[in-house]
């Protein structure tokens, strides 16, 4: 390590390396190339000198990844992919999912529920077809493999507005949901004692009870392979509350005076085609976790008799089971029990209004409480990504692994960030299906093209030309989503309350 010719290689292939790179892929300069003209070097003697040259580059690419928190540690399996996949797959905007039939009507909600469904859980099948190769180059980043299918510059165009939103957007609306249901919480316990709800503190000050506890867990979270207790505990908790919100709701009975019609709502076919929109957009964006299905690929050891799409095709079925049996019959059941009474803001907002006087406080209270401690474990596992970023910029400038001090230091200016913004923008959640249909590519579209770039099936094959449909077709949806979610909001008229959460 003392050497000072290593030492100027390793900050010489560090920089090669600093933009997202696979520590299997590495460029070779051409002036990195010996040259035989003029000198006594055979071209065997050349090729030779290249491959160690690309060995050495490899060595130190690979030692780097191993600094980051993302691949520091591959000890996972199947349960912990399985864990962290449910953990991140189960979220506050299902909790819409009821509200979108009521634009959609029975049969269109299921057929499209159903559709995007199986959509997402193909395209994530594609995704871990794709991490690891039949050498043994491994993607554990989003970014890395849509830069080998589609080239640096396109490849980082294409997916890192997408990925800083699903990751970092999404910690900023999971700090807002988690803050706003501290506070429902609060308002619970109180319930009528007016003493009590008059000392309930502000809505900032809850943001920032959140975000302490959010980071508090992120700073003894060295890596994502360490969060799987922390999955685990997310986990228990999202499939018990969306279990007992549809199943409270169904328990209650239909509410009087109770309609299907979806025209019921609207009174122009213009409103009545907005409205449909609307809901289809709601369905595509109640399925969340995609865009780290390769970083937790990445926590699962391999070797060539056992590669990890054995494992991470079993985390991905039973997840994905947990998530149909939760989501399937909260829209379903939720639809069932209020019709077109259903809030915009969902089921738990409907519970609220409807059942609360009839609901004992405690189970209304374990409810909200469940939603914090799944919100907060969900945070940990999307701002991983963050953190693998932010840290990647100082092993590639320092060339060794973070010491703890600079993590805490990441962990705690991100926290802060993080807590800023959602103070900030406490409305971005009514941005989520305008935001989110920019980044539906990413769950959508991209892992076809991905497939068809990196496989190279023949033209015109049964994979070819189903992995080109979805595309176009995920490509129109997006647009479409964009321009529905803008004219609604147009239309509603955003409450854009900067600084007043």
């Amino acid at each position: 390590m003392g050497d000072p010719e290593v030492s100027s290689e390793r900050h010489r292939v560090g920089r090669s390396i600093s933009s997202f790179s696979s520590f299997r892929i590495i460029p070779i300069n051409n002036d990195d190339t010996p040259h035989s003209e003029g000198t006594n070097v055979s071209p065997v003697d050349s090729l030779r000198s290249i491959d160690e040259k690309k060995d050495s580059n490899a060595n130190v690419a690979e030692e780097i990844d191993n600094w980051l928190p993302i691949t520091e540690s591959r000890t996972g399996n199947a349960y912990t992919a399985a864990f962290h996949l449910l953990s991140t797959g189960l979220g506050n905007l299902a909790f819409v999912l009821p509200f979108a039939f009521t634009s959609l009507g029975w049969s269109g909600g299921i057929v499209v529920l159903t559709v995007f469904f199986a959509w997402r859980l193909y395209a994530i099948c594609l995704l871990v077809s794709l991490h690891e190769t039949a050498d043994g180059t491994r993607y554990s980043r989003y970014i890395q493999l849509a830069i080998v299918a589609f080239g640096e510059k396109l490849g980082k165009c294409l997916a890192i507005f997408p990925i800083v939103y699903l990751s970092g957007g999404t910690c900023i609306m999971t700090t807002i949901t988690g803050g706003n249901t501290l506070q429902l919480f609060y308002k619970a316990i109180c319930k009528n004692d007016q003493n009590c709800l008059d000392k309930s503190p502000s809505g900032a000050e809850w943001y920032l009870v959140f975000i302490c506890l959010a980071i508090l867990i992120a700073l003894f979270s060295p890596n994502l392979d360490s969060l799987a207790w922390v999955s685990f505990v997310g986990s228990i908790m999202g499939v018990s509350y969306f279990t007992i919100l549809w199943t409270l709701s169904i328990s209650k009975g239909r509410l009087n005076g109770v309609s299907y019609n979806p025209s019921d709502n609207v009174t122009t076919n213009m409103e009545r085609f907005r409205d449909v929109l609307n809901g289809i957009a709601i369905i595509a964006m109640g399925f969340r976790g995609q865009n780290l299905v390769l970083e937790i690929q990445g926590t699962l050891p391999s070797n060539p008799k056992h590669p990890t799409r054995t494992r991470m095709y079993k985390g991905v079925i039973a997840s994905y089971s947990f998530v149909a049996m939760c989501e399937f019959p909260l829209a379903i059941g939720g639809y069932w029990a209020y019709g077109n009474m259903m809030p915009e803001n969902g089921i738990m907002v409907a519970v609220a209004k409807y059942h609360q006087e009839s609901t004992p406080k405690g189970l209304i209270s374990t409810i909200y409480l469940m939603v914090v401690i799944q919100c907060l474990c969900s945070f940990q596992l999307f701002v991983m990504p963050v953190f693998d970023n932010l840290e990647r910029i100082y092993v590639s400038r320092k060339h060794k692994a973070c010491p703890r001090w600079v993590r805490s230091c990441i962990k705690l200016l991100y926290g802060g960030l993080a807590y800023f913004m959602a103070v900030a923008f406490p409305f971005l959640i009514s941005l989520a299906k305008f935001i989110g249909g920019i980044a539906l590519p990413l769950s959508l579209v991209y892992p076809c093209f991905m497939w068809i770039s990196i496989k190279k099936p023949k033209r015109n094959s049964l994979m070819y030309c189903l992995n080109m449909f979805l595309g176009c077709l995920g490509t129109l949806i997006s647009v479409v989503q964009v321009a529905g979610a803008l004219w609604y909001l147009v239309v509603n008229k955003l409450d854009a309350n900067f600084f007043n959460p």
